[in-house]
Parts: structure tokens; C-alpha cells; sequence
């Protein structure tokens, strides 16, 4: 019997194993998106890492501008009217590198090495790191992209220089409702909290 929308994971490598999928359950309704394990491991080895230690789990969407985006992944968002929302990011530490097995580090405020390898854009729904831009600056917070952001590709002329790092598989017309929602200072007037994120392995 043929199915009646195609597969939303890609094979990778030579062990044929399918890309991980995460599962974003928001108070506004589910999102998953595969991870790009096989084409910037260290990035998706690191996002992997906070999901399942439930680093995301009670935080919110601190900055969804319509046309954009929606950012997400700083501790400080779990007081949703929080000012120092935007400013943080993870412990350091160590966190397992899973296409390596090498042990990666968190520094400098829960900072990962940046992945420039893969030429993946910033298209509507991909997954992709924020920064403080400058180099070797991102940590927990990324965004869901809900236009062409193309100028943001670390491959791009542009100074922003962001790395995707996977693609809404499921519920973007959740994504885009959540860009579209009343704002103050591109901050939800209404909370729009990440009840959990886990991982499908």
C-alpha cells in the first residue's frame, strides 16, 4: 500500500540509521523537526544533549517576530517577563559528540565551536543556531526560521553567520501561528511556554 505523503526522515551514512527527531510540545500545540546528526553532528550532538536532560523543558518563546522568526532556549525565559531573557545559555561542560564519540566542551557561558560545514539555508522551517555575533558564541538558543533568511547563512557575504541545524518536519502552521502572535518588544504578550522537547532516537 503506498503511503500518502512521503518519509520526513533522510538516511545518512553507511549504517543506513535515520536521523533523530524532536518532539516540541508547546502550550500552542506540537512541532517536530529532524536533526541534522549526520551533516553537523557537534551542533545536533549539543541540542540532543539539553533536550534529554530536559534543559528546555518550562522555558518559553522569549522573541518571535512575524515574517522572521521564533527564538527560543535561554534559562532566563522560564520567568516569561524575565529582562535577561536573550542573555543566557547552558553550564559549561562536556557533552558527547554522538556521529564521534569525542567529548565536546561547553565554555565561556555554555558556548559550543562553531559547525561551518554544511551549506544548509536558512529556509522556512530549518532549525538554526543564534549567537552574539561573533564566532564560537552559540549555546541553547536557536530559532525557527518562518521566511527566507537566506542573508543568515554562514555562507552568505552577510556578518550573520548562523548554522542550521534542522527542519520542521511536523506542525510549522503551529511555528508560523506562534510568530503571529500579539507582542511587546517582540516578546509574547501571551506566554508561549516549551512544556518539553524530546527526542525520537
Amino acid at each position: 500500500r503506498a503511503h500518502s505523503t512521503p518519509p520526513v526522515l533522510s538516511v545518512c551514512g553507511p549504517d543506513n540509521m535515520a536521523n533523530p527527531v524532536a518532539v516540541f510540545e508547546t502550550t500552542m500545540g506540537n512541532i517536530e523537526a529532524e536533526i541534522y546528526l549526520d551533516r553537523v553532528p557537534l551542533t545536533a550532538s549539543n541540542f540532543i544533549d539539553l533536550a534529554q536532560t530536559g534543559f528546555y523543558n518550562g522555558m518559553h518563546f522569549h522573541r518571535v517576530i512575524p515574517g522572521f522568526m521564533n527564538q527560543f532556549g535561554c534559562p532566563h525565559s522560564k520567568d516569561p517577563n524575565s529582562r535577561q531573557s536573550g542573555t543566557g545559555g547552558p553550564a559549561d561542560g562536556q557533552f558527547k559528540n554522538l556521529k564521534t564519540g569525542v567529548m565536546e566542551p561547553r565554555f565561556s557561558g555554555g558556548n559550543i565551536k562553531d559547525e561551518c560545514i554544511s551549506r544548509d539555508t536558512n529556509a522556512p522551517g530549518s532549525l538554526s543556531m543564534a549567537n552574539c555575533g561573533s564566532p564560537n558564541t552559540g549555546g541553547s538558543q536557536f530559532f525557527m526560521n518562518v521566511a527566507d533568511n537566506r542573508n543568515l547563512d554562514w555562507f552568505s557575504p552577510g556578518e550573520s553567520k548562523h548554522p542550521v541545524f534542522g527542519k520542521i518536519t511536523k506542525g510549522y502552521d503551529i511555528c508560523e501561528a506562534i510568530s503571529k502572535v500579539p507582542t511587546r518588544d517582540d516578546n509574547p504578550r501571551t506566554p508561549i511556554m516549551m512544556k518539553s522537547v524530546t527526542m525520537k532516537m
